[in-house]
């Protein structure tokens, strides 16, 4: 059996095969390094390895400088010295040498330290190979993970830009979100241009580095030879991977940008709804050429970048008409009034398309009087804007036909109810008299008005308040009680709205505290105070309007002795006719008018004579000083009726009818003014000297 499978399975007579073949197969060359003598043998494959001819090596190490460069035989001798010095058998490196054409090539060598009986080494054999193509799917699988890692580092990019973009409202906004620190730079580009459509051209809205500005690029057509114009007209990005190639494509714009050292470039159109909105371009500087990975994240970038631009051009559009809509409801101009320094201001929500329904007014009312408004329609939308409008131009009709300041805002409350809405409003409304200082104020559920004080201290200034415009009407309580407040010259009025005060999670009463204490140390001038106070609001970032008046009472120039006296006189009651007659007397005398006296006691009394006789009800007797400008003193007789008085000639012995025509000719000014349901009938003396 033994013999019969012997015989079968019958060996080559060259078995086992000498190891050369093996070596040959594998590239593989051999050598015997002597160390006594420094001479190298090597066998005709490692000639190949080491690119040489027989002829050309000697046999001594030094001879293969020619192969091996300077710095790689220091380092392989290093090597070999640590192996020896070390006792130990074995090493291996990895080296470079130089074939004969110049090229490099990566060479491996593996050696066996052979030493004698007392451990000194005397030779060294082993084997040399070409490791080149070794090496190079080594570097390939190295590159790609490098290029792996540097996708997904553009990726992670990609999508912390992307998760930016989301909160970003403006165009400014996006280019900020693209300079960002997570941005471009992340993505290795040096800088940023970015262009949009507007009306068949390109206007730049982001442009490079500082000063790197191109004239002459700002705004151009679509048809010019640019690399944003191109990638805007054909919707295909554009990706510029070396200078050669910049230069070449567009001559035009390549001399001007030279000195960025620009090395490549990608230009991608923005496009949003298949249309282009505008270009963008990323150039580096470090970098030549783009992988096909990198394209396509750079091209997903481009198109996250579209739609959030396509987001902030709407939402840009949208409250540009919101903040037009709101601003035609308000005044346009705000008159200049005698004796006073006006200040207004409106900030709108940042709330994009939406629109608030905050108001102000300022209302110029007979007898150097003025009223200031300050109101808010509940709601953001063009709703509450159309209710304010409406409600804005109502108020100020009530209160230039002369009604009081409580049946201003009871008939404002009861139109807004009437009107086809579910809305109600909050409103503040004061009637000041410049000439005495005398606020008279009404608050329908509306914050309190604050008050500056000449030194610079600030405090509130508590009005009794009724219910909110509408909610008064619906429930039936109309009533709005009437508080008085004193404006000394050097004084400040502040109405403003609850989006100057309320913030969210803050407690209003400590809102209105801060504020005190803003107005307080805020400039004295009431327009720097006012942009002063915006400008916070700014820096808040509330979600609520903000609507603000200010209003100033100057300090005369030359102050004269001045004053303000009321009596209520009743029908039938003479002791309160002698009473008036007597303070009107008292009064002049003590206000610098007493040249004057007889005459304007005699018109005073002619004037409560007439409402006594011809109406029904008391009258209202209001004396003043009028110190502003050139010195006059005013007598204002109010009654209850609404029909106007009638100069009339008296007969030769006629008793009545003459009233009007002696006030006529003793008065400097006289006039009628309607009054709420009633009139005022007034007159002027002006003062001598």
């Amino acid at each position: 059996m033994t013999e019969r499978g012997a015989s079968a399975l019958s060996l080559p007579e060259d078995w086992p095969a000498h190891p050369d073949p093996f070596l040959a197969l594998n590239r593989m060359g051999t050598f015997d390094w002597d160390l006594d003598t420094g001479l190298i043998h090597m066998d005709a494959l490692a000639y190949e390895v080491f690119d040489l001819a027989p002829e050309d090596f000697d046999g001594r190490p030094e001879s293969l400088g020619a192969r091996v460069p300077r710095s790689e035989a220091a380092r392989l001798d290093a090597v070999v010295a640590r192996a020896i010095k070390d006792g130990s058998e074995n090493y291996g490196a990895y080296f470079r040498i130089r074939c004969r054409d110049g090229t490099p090539r990566w060479t491996h060598t593996q050696g066996c330290i052979r030493r004698d009986g007392t451990g000194r080494p005397r030779r060294v054999v082993g084997i040399v190979r070409d490791a080149t193509e070794e090496l190079a799917d080594s570097e390939a699988r190295s590159l790609r993970t490098a290029q792996d890692e540097a996708f997904r580092r553009q990726t992670n990019v990609v999508q912390a830009v992307s998760a930016s973009l989301a909160h970003a409202r403006t165009v400014q906004d996006v280019i900020d979100a693209l300079k960002d620190t997570h941005g471009i730079r992340h993505l290795g580009a040096a800088s940023l241009v970015m262009g949009l459509v507007e009306a068949g051209r390109i206007r730049l809205v982001a442009e490079g580095p500082a000063g790197a500005s191109v004239p002459g690029t700002q705004i151009t057509r679509i048809d010019e030879p640019y690399p944003i114009s191109e990638v805007v007209r054909t919707l295909v990005p554009r990706f510029i991977e070396s200078p050669e190639e910049f230069a070449e494509g567009y001559p035009i714009l390549w001399p001007h940008i030279t000195e960025l050292h620009i090395t490549s470039a990608a230009y991608l159109p923005l496009i949003a709804q298949a249309r282009a909105i505008g270009g963008m371009g990323l150039l580096y500087s470090d970098r030549r050429g783009f992988s096909s990975e990198e394209r396509a994240v750079l091209v997903a970038l481009g198109s996250s970048v579209a739609q959030s631009l396509q987001r902030a051009m709407l939402y840009e559009q949208e409250k540009d008409l919101a903040q037009s809509l709101q601003q035609a409801m308000l005044p346009r101009t705000i008159p200049s009034v005698r004796g006073a320094d006006i200040a207004v201001r409106y900030r709108s929500a940042a709330l994009g398309r939406d629109i608030g329904g905050d108001w102000y007014d300022l209302i110029p009312l007979p007898g150097g009087r003025v009223g200031a408004v300050i109101g808010d329609v509940q709601g953001h939308d063009t709703h509450a804007a159309a209710v304010m409008g409406q409600l804005r131009i109502v108020l100020r009709a009530y209160a230039a036909e002369g009604h009081t300041p409580a049946a201003v805002m009871a008939r404002a409350s009861v139109f807004l109810h009437e009107l086809d809405t579910d809305r109600f409003a909050t409103c503040l409304y004061a009637e000041a008299d410049l000439s005495t200082g005398v606020v008279q104020a009404v608050r329908a559920g509306h914050i309190d008005p604050l008050i500056r004080h000449s030194d610079g201290t600030c405090s509130r200034a508590p009005v009794d308040g009724g219910l909110p415009l509408g909610l008064s009407a619906e429930f039936g309580r109309l009533e709005y009680p009437v508080s008085t407040l004193e404006l000394d010259p050097g004084h400040t009025l502040l109405l403003c709205t609850d989006g100057l005060v309320e913030q969210p999670g803050a407690d209003l009463d400590d809102g209105m505290r801060r504020l005190t204490t803003l107005v307080a140390s805020g400039p004295e001038d009431v327009r720097e105070l006012a942009d002063r106070l915006i400008q916070l609001a700014e820096e808040w970032g509330g979600n609520d309007d903000v609507a603000l008046l200010l209003l100033r009472r100057r300090v005369p120039v030359a102050p004269r002795p001045g004053g303000r006296l009321q009596q209520h006189v009743a029908p039938g009651d003479p002791e309160a006719l002698s009473q008036a007659r007597h303070l009107i007397r008292a009064a002049v005398r003590s206000w610098g008018y007493r040249t004057h006296a007889d005459e304007i006691e005699l018109v005073a009394d002619e004037l409560i004579t007439n409402a006594l006789m011809h109406t029904e009800g008391s009258a209202i007797v209001t004396l003043r000083a009028l110190t502003d400008g050139d010195h006059r003193l005013r007598i204002e007789v109010e009654d209850s009726s609404s029909a106007l008085p009638r100069r009339r000639e008296a007969g030769e012995e006629g008793v009545s009818g003459r009233g009007l025509l002696l006030v006529e000719q003793l008065a400097d000014a006289w006039g009628v003014e309607a009054r709420g349901g009633g009139k005022a009938v007034w007159c002027e003396f002006r003062q001598d000297g």
